[in-house]
């Protein structure tokens, strides 16, 4: 069954679907502009400063020191710190909560609003590493803003692509060197893997004279860890290594048929060995029917030379051994007679023979309950979300913790979530045969959450023993279905064991 479903989800890929959720635009929803105005004691605005951040956590905004300089240096007056979300319709006050220069860092939070957000990568780079850079650039602004209004209002940010070159240090400071296209405006900024994760803060940009290339530095995420750390601010890590979701889902299937493959082997073998024992049993059979025949034979002839004896004594009129002989002989014949007739039988033997036990195959009950459920790091693919172990209690009939039903598909019972307080839409599957619970997640923009809440409706989560409304159900589910991307953005793959359980579900 997982390879079942590992090829409906590759199987997607040649499916165009309404819905757009690539891990850099996923990022871009955690990505802010961050204005900065300076009121003179008058109320005029005296200065007027913008660049880039991203959300560390829902009301916890990263970016450059520099961005929010204004704040340290203004002297009478007032200084406002403002963050523009990417998409929405309102822009969110913001206080700046610690600043650290030499890092080039700052961090600010939002008193009111919310913003999703990103996660860090901690593991290696490699050189040469495809990065994407996101952020608001003041070159594009100057091009399209048509007033004041246009940098308070939230627009997607400006995406550019280049390679990680090498780790560099400034001042004490370790910084990523790139090549992806910064300008003024993208300060603070994420610098990304391909998997939407962040790797850098984008901080400074090399000038271009003479035709010079211009490269850029990234403040990296040993610094960026640290600093976050020093201001008591928790992040999420992973360091797992960026995989795309179609090279994942490729290796799942191959794995996959990898298994069919071994229990294909695995029952051919089964299968020789049956007949090889087939074949001595038949062999060892011959060989005794043989034996009892050439004895039945034996004794046949026996009784003929007995009975010739027995004439000639006859003959000779030699009343004294005939009758014993002639018994002799009666004997040897009724002996080759039960010889022959008692002979093994082919058909009788191989009855006898006992059965191959039977291929074991998990009862749809075994998981039925509460179960501990820890995540596959080799079939999962994880972007954002916490891999820590989950807990799912399930009930005959697809009840999943005593409030979400679930729609039956073959063996797998499935539901699609899309949440009223979160950007992303949960795709999952459920195995009670072995134990298998899959995640895959959308991370949407605004729009399409929007558009799919409004399909998904009033659609009640609770249980139902009803039939019919499970039917419907599904039918729902696959209206939904129809409507996300192509691919998700994550994969979730966890091996369940019922709690108290000595062993955990294999990863299937």
């Amino acid at each position: 069954m997982a390879r079942c479903w590992a090829a409906l989800l590759l199987a997607l890929l040649a499916v165009a679907t309404p819905a757009h959720a690539d891990d850099i635009s996923a990022a871009g929803r955690s990505v802010v502009r961050v204005v900065v105005i300076a009121f003179g004691e008058d109320g005029e605005v005296v200065d007027f400063g913008h660049g880039s951040g991203f959300a560390i956590a829902p009301n916890r905004i990263v970016t450059n020191a520099h961005v929010v300089a204004m704040t340290q240096a203004q002297e009478g007056g007032s200084v406002t710190v403002g963050v523009v979300p990417s998409e929405g319709n309102q822009a969110y006050r913001a206080r700046v909560v610690t600043v650290d220069p030499a890092r080039d860092l700052a961090l600010l939070e939002l008193p009111q609003g919310s913003i999703p957000s990103i996660p860090l990568y901690v593991g290696p780079i490699d050189d040469g590493t495809s990065v994407a850079a996101l952020g608001y650039p003041g070159n594009v602004d100057l091009a399209t803003a048509r007033s004041a209004e246009d940098y308070i209002r939230p627009l997607p940010s400006t995406r550019s692509v280049g390679i990680f070159s090498n780790l560099r240090t400034i001042n004490g400071i370790t910084l990523l060197l790139h090549t992806a296209q910064i300008a003024r405006g993208n300060s603070g900024g994420p610098l990304l893997d391909q998997c939407g994760r962040v790797i850098g803060v984008n901080t400074l940009i090399t000038h271009n004279d003479e035709g010079d290339s211009s490269f850029a530095f990234a403040v990296s995420n040993r610094e960026l860890t640290q600093f976050l750390r020093q201001a008591n601010q928790p992040f999420q890590a992973i360091d797992t290594p960026c995989v795309s979701m179609a090279d994942q889902l490729r290796a799942d299937q191959e794995r996959a048929d990898a298994a069919a493959r071994a229990a294909d082997e695995a029952a051919d073998q089964r299968a020789r060995r049956a007949a090889d024992e087939r074949a001595r049993t038949l062999a060892e059979i011959e060989d005794r029917r043989d034996t009892r025949l050439g004895i039945a034979a034996l004794l046949l002839a026996l009784s003929l030379l007995a009975f010739e004896a027995a004439g000639i004594l006859y003959v000779k009129d030699q009343r004294k051994y005939l009758i014993p002989v002639a018994a002799a002989g009666a004997l040897l014949i009724l002996a080759a007679i039960i010889v022959f007739a008692t002979r093994p039988s082919i058909q009788a033997a191989l009855a006898e023979r006992p059965a191959a036990p039977p291929v074991a195959t998990p009862p749809p009950t075994r998981f039925v309950g509460r179960n501990l459920c820890r995540i596959v790091p080799e079939r999962s693919r994880v972007t954002v979300s916490s891999t820590d172990p989950v807990t799912i209690d399930w009930s005959v009939g697809g009840c999943a913790d005593g409030h979400t039903q679930y729609a039956r598909q073959g063996e797998v019972w499935t539901r699609i979530i899309v949440p009223e307080d979160d950007a992303a839409v949960a795709a999952t599957s459920f195995n009670p045969s072995t134990g298998e619970y899959v995640v895959t997640r959308y991370l949407l923009d605004g729009q399409a959450m929007t558009r799919l809440r409004a399909l998904q409706g009033d659609s009640d989560k609770s249980c139902s023993p009803n039939e019919e409304a499970r039917t419907i159900l599904a039918d729902r589910q696959r209206e939904l279905a129809a409507q996300l991307p192509r691919l998700p953005n994550e994969r979730l793959v966890y091996a369940c064991e019922r709690e108290g359980a000595a062993t955990p579900a294999g990863a299937h």
